[in-house]
């Protein structure tokens, strides 16, 4: 076990955040904390990092923090660089401080061994330095920099630039791009997906996959959790619970507690119900007085079973209908070319009534932009786009919605109200309680709300207008997942058409009935087509009335057989690109040095896919020995 956390509180004033808290770490996990905004998931992190105390007073001796050794804990904090003037390498370099006081000091070692000093201390620190190295992947830190750096989304000529000249959301990148280069024992990571485009996300799902030390992530991104994640801990009414296996594998697992929990504790109310029944009878029979002191002493005795509490799934509701009914021509571009200064990028689709479209693709390529034109904040640099007859659109903006620049000691409801001053109070206070905003949240100071909240009461001013076509840009970034599957929900349901940039892929297959892509060199619109899935035994049953056994059996040793030969041709491929990796001829080709790495990354999870069907594969041997 790498970190133990027992029995701890943690207060703010008077405010309870976590009670008698236990969270473990052990060797490689990845963990996911979930639970709904507010409930404490960053400030566990921030008590783990060692940011924050425990609030246990000090004679508590059952709590405390325990650690295997000496534990490097990574946490990526707000970024603040103290010097905007050096470049972004030189940042990055301070990540391998250790490396380069190795470095130094085998220099001197070597020097001295040159000289004839050579003494077995020497050779024992060399040998020791040398292992350190290794360990800290010294001899591969700056291809290690480099293909990391162009993973997320920056040219190579970038590192050169001053870090000062870089926006808010590309320093997070660099920071986040130290603290996975300084490989800590346990990392922490709030929110890692947020601001990061599909193919950065894939790629970061492969590596905290593959790290080899612990992870501890707090995030909204389901598929994301359910690809990286092996543990995952909720909190709830500020209650930490621990569930072994990914995100629905807990859904399932606290499904099926609250059903145990429920059905045991409605038998223990029985039968404590039918004790005290029993006692209040023959309590006064002189003959039943032991018998009745009897049962009280088993009531006593009992464990009781906790009442169950009721998932924490409170969220917004809003439905409704578009004040009034679109043609089937809803938006028309061709040839829209987009940018500011520079074309980004030439954009031609079509928009229909019902259409639910997602707009997906790298970083900068402008989606946002592309939603900004089409609202009239950009005007376009080329090309026409027209919206069909009877076209009414909404607009959010995820970035506005949060930098909000309301006076902060307004409240939610005053700041509704000024955009809608002709709505009676009562109608103001109805639409808020749609979005949460119920009761004396209303009173809450737009100073005070968190980026969900914030989130939220964006969206429900743009619903109030009641558009026809909605225009999204990122409306999932700082919602927690009852939000985010309500408003699945409430886009599901709405009567009219969606146009919405996401990265949250979840959400996409869930809502979007088409896909806009950009990729690097155009914009395609490609039909969505179901996944295709390898055949189950039970669906060789289910096609037949009847089936045989042998001939399935046949057919199954074949098919295993086939995914182990592919296992060992991968490897085999893998082996060979690793070894062309360290050849010294490509030291400075980083192009082929990245093409190589992507190579390796791809076989590799090619063997993790045969492994898992070659497991599925012995599993429906197993059951058809068993039938």
């Amino acid at each position: 076990m790498r970190y133990q956390i027992k029995h701890a509180l943690v207060q703010y004033a008077a405010d309870t955040i976590l009670e008698d808290v236990n969270f473990e770490i052990h060797d490689k996990e990845k963990i996911a904390v979930v639970g709904r905004n507010g409930c404490g998931k960053t400030t566990l992190l921030k008590l783990i990092a060692g940011d924050i105390k425990m609030s246990n007073p000090d004679s508590d001796e059952e709590c405390g923090i325990v650690m295997a050794g000496k534990q490097e804990i990574g946490y990526l904090r707000q970024v603040s660089f103290t010097d905007g003037e050096i470049t972004v390498e030189e940042e990055i370099r301070k990540t391998f401080a250790s490396v380069f006081a190795c470095e130094e000091r085998m220099a001197e070692i070597e020097q001295a061994l040159h000289r004839g000093e050579e003494t077995p201390e020497l050779l024992y620190e060399y040998d020791n330095l040398q292992k350190r190295m290794e360990a800290q992947r010294g001899y591969t830190w700056r291809r290690d920099m480099e293909i990391m750096f162009q993973q997320f989304g920056f040219p190579l000529e970038d590192l050169k630039r001053p870090i000062g000249s870089f926006s808010g959301g590309q320093q997070t990148k660099v920071a986040f791009i130290k603290l996975l280069l300084g490989r800590p024992d346990i990392m922490l990571l709030d929110e890692p997906t947020n601001h990061l485009d599909l193919p950065t996300i894939e790629w970061l799902e492969e590596y905290l996959k593959n790290y080899d030390k612990a992870v501890v992530i707090v995030s909204h991104d389901r598929m994301f959790l359910d690809r990286v994640i092996d543990v995952t801990y909720e909190i709830e009414y500020h209650q930490l619970k621990r569930y072994p296996g990914n995100y629905t594998a807990f859904l399932k697992q606290k499904e099926e507690n609250l059903i145990k929990q429920t059905k045991d504790y409605e038998e223990q109310q029985k039968e404590i119900k039918r004790l005290n029944d029993w006692i209040e009878k023959w309590k006064n029979t002189p003959t039943k007085v032991a018998a009745t002191r009897s049962k009280r002493m088993a009531i006593e005795h009992m464990v009781k079973i906790e009442k169950p509490r009721r998932f924490d799934t409170k969220t917004f509701h809003a439905m409704f209908t578009p004040r009034i009914e679109s043609y089937t021509d809803v938006l028309s571009v061709r040839n829209l070319k987009i940018g500011y200064d520079k074309e980004l990028s030439q954009i031609s689709f079509e928009l229909k009534k019902g259409d639910r479209l997602a707009i997906i693709g790298e970083n900068g390529k402008g989606k946002s932009t592309l939603l900004k034109t089409l609202v009239g904040m950009i005007k376009p640099l080329g090309g026409s786009f027209t919206f069909g007859p009877n076209v009414e659109w909404g607009y959010f903006d995820q970035q506005k919605a949060v930098v909000n620049d309301a006076d902060p000691e307004q409240t939610v409801l005053d700041n509704f109200w000024e955009e809608y001053p002709k709505l009676l109070r009562e109608e103001i206070r109805s639409a808020l309680g749609s979005f949460l905003f119920s009761q004396e949240e209303v009173m809450k100071k737009m100073g005070q709300l968190s980026g969900g909240e914030k989130v939220r009461l964006a969206l429900c001013k743009m619903f109030q207008t009641r558009p026809n076509l909605l225009i999204l840009d990122e409306p999932t970034n700082h919602m927690d997942l009852p939000g985010k599957e309500a408003l699945e929900q409430m886009l599901l349901g709405f009567p009219g058409t969606v146009l919405f940039v996401s990265h949250d892929r979840y959400f996409v297959k869930q809502v979007a009935t088409g896909i806009l892509e950009f990729d690097q060199t155009d914009v395609k619109r490609p039909d969505k087509k179901p996944e295709r899935q390898e055949p189950t035994l039970q669906d060789v049953f289910d096609k037949k009335t009847y089936y045989n056994p042998g001939k399935i059996k046949s057919r199954l040793v074949k098919q295993l057989e086939k995914y182990e030969n592919q296992l060992a041709e991968s490897e085999e491929n893998t082996a060979s690109l690793k070894m062309q990796l360290l050849d010294p001829a490509l030291a400075s080709d980083y192009q082929k040095l990245m093409e190589l790495q992507k190579q390796i990354e791809e076989e590799e999870h090619k063997q993790e896919t045969l492994l898992e069907r070659m497991l599925e594969t012995e599993t429906d041997l197993e059951e058809l020995q068993e039938n």
